[in-house]
């Protein structure tokens, strides 16, 4: 694992996986260490994410870490300021701008590190976190468990009967699970990508 920055260099770092498989928990770690080794480090969140604190990462353990709340990804831009490395989590809230902001902020030389969830409820790819992995140097996917059969969970299954993509929520709202366990909403299917015939592919 990476604990610093080298003089000059940037990069963008991705925690990804499932709802409950310790996301936040693993960014807070990484800026914890920025901050032990005297690095500068601002820490940012959507404000729409305002479960248990509306100034504070807080994972589902309730460990917990001050951050600025912003609405739009240039805000963080414009408050990062002097920080050598950056935090952002829930990451796929923000619309694909938050991909160039993150790119830009690498390229001035400061570590960039992002946590999301990379698939939604549907298990579709969430963007803009499938942009973030393509450009990222680092990725590290997490995983929980499952509730219905113990095994590493790595879908997030909606409890509860509401069809919006975006639906802020806890273990109340959601549950982990496995490939095998997870069950599809109706009216989804199991495709990613529309079939195409032979006629309809590129010679």
């Amino acid at each position: 694992m990476i604990y610093g920055t080298p003089q000059g260099t940037g990069w963008i770092e991705v925690i990804c996986g499932s709802m409950f498989s310790g996301k936040t928990e693993e960014l807070i770690r990484r800026l914890r260490r920025a901050q032990i080794a005297r690095q500068r480090v601002a820490i940012f969140k959507p404000v729409v994410d305002d479960r248990y604190a509306a100034d504070k990462l807080v994972t589902h353990d309730r460990i917990s870490m001050p951050s600025i709340p912003v609405r739009h990804p240039r805000e963080v831009l414009e408050k990062a300021r002097d920080a050598q490395v950056l935090g952002i989590d829930e990451v796929q809230f923000f619309d694909r701008s938050v991909v160039d902001v993150c790119q830009q902020l690498a390229q001035e030389g400061k570590r960039v590190i992002v946590a999301g969830l990379d698939t939604d409820y549907r298990a579709r790819p969430f963007e803009p976190v499938p942009d973030l992995l393509a450009v990222a140097e680092y990725v590290t996917k997490t995983h929980a468990v499952c509730v219905v059969c113990g095994n590493p969970a790595c879908r997030t299954q909606r409890v509860v009967r509401r069809g919006e993509r975006i639906l802020v929520g806890g273990s109340d709202t959601y549950e982990p699970r496995c490939r095998r366990c997870y069950e599809a909403p109706e009216g989804v299917s199991g495709d990613l990508f529309p079939a195409q015939s032979e006629e309809s592919l590129p010679e």
